[in-house]
């Protein structure tokens, strides 16, 4: 277990530094920088010489191959950078908003795993052909709606249609509820999906043959066997989907006016913020290896059989 857990972590510093490598090449090759877009403005009343001063002094103008060795060395130091817009050190503008995000990514994929459940659930309680054909369809048309377009249709139905939820000036459990269900619809589909087929082929097993022909009724069987073995592919897809829960509050918050990762990742593409917007992507590819880690790991805790072949290794 040792020399896998080594391994793994092997593999999760090649991932972070491939993330930064792909990242810094894609932001250095965009057309402008967040000095020029800020401070071009004849507002500032700044000459040439005095921009070019800033772009010296942030080191934009140095060669691409010492910027990006510079960044690597003060992110290993804990220095996320400086932001051109908002003026305060990244690191900052990151902890000041990763609560919110962080608030909102739990609670949508806490509510994402009930409705992943439910309707695996209702799909295996169902005896009849027509209603399982529904909800095995249903994760389907989860995946097939835009992101945007629900938060939008949400706020349509349920704030100006029904006038359930107030999007004006909602209270902090109000404001959240819409989010949390916008970002949890996407999210529950791969796990219904993951789930229903596992049911599927776990209940034609000959173990549970043997616990219906000794009389255990079904809810005993799905609860305490089915579920255990549907287990390791619900965690692996769980942890995949934990980009896609970063990606999507970038999105909700953005149609939801929420503050957090999301809305200074949209500030920082409008202003050319390279720096806020290389820290964003490492921490959150910290963040996915990290519980793609702590998953790899806890899967022998799960599943004796992988124990076993790993100290073989």
């Amino acid at each position: 277990m040792l020399k896998i857990g080594f391994y793994r972590l092997l593999q999760a510093i090649v991932v972070l530094w491939a993330a930064f490598t792909a990242t810094f090449i894609l932001l250095q090759i965009l057309p402008g920088d967040a000095i020029l877009v800020k401070f071009l403005n004849p507002e500032y009343g700044l000459n040439a010489t005095e921009i070019a001063n800033l772009r010296a002094n942030y080191g934009i103008d140095e060669p691409k191959i010492i910027q990006y060795f510079k960044t690597i060395g003060n992110f290993l130091h804990g220095d996320l950078g400086y932001s051109v817009q908002a003026g305060v050190p990244v690191s900052d503008l990151i902890l000041t908003n990763l609560p919110a995000t962080l608030k909102l990514a739990g609670l949508g994929f806490l509510v994402a795993l009930i409705l992943a459940f439910l309707i695996a659930l209702l799909f295996s309680f169902s005896s009849f052909q027509g209603l399982r054909n529904l909800f095995f369809g249903l994760p389907g048309l989860f995946l097939a709606i835009p992101l945007f377009w629900l938060g939008i249709l949400l706020v349509q139905i349920f704030s100006f249609y029904l006038g359930w939820i107030s999007v004006i000036v909602p209270g902090p459990i109000e404001a959240m509820i819409l989010p949390v269900a916008a970002l949890a619809v996407p999210i529950s589909a791969p796990l219904a999906q993951i789930l229903m087929r596992s049911l599927d082929e776990i209940e034609l097993s000959p173990f549970i043959m043997v616990l219906k022909s000794k009389g255990a009724s079904h809810l005993r069987i799905l609860v305490c066997h089915c579920l255990r073995n549907c287990a390791l592919p619900v965690l692996t897809i769980a942890g995949l989907l934990f980009g896609e829960l970063i990606s999507g509050a970038v999105v909700t918050e953005t149609v939801f006016g929420l503050n957090g990762i999301g809305k200074i990742t949209e500030q920082a593409v409008r202003s050319q913020d390279v720096g806020v917007l290389q820290a964003i992507v490492i921490v959150s590819s910290a963040a996915f290896v990290f519980i793609n880690l702590v998953i790899d790991l806890f899967f022998p805790l799960i599943d004796p059989r992988l124990k076993q072949k790993g100290w073989r290794r």
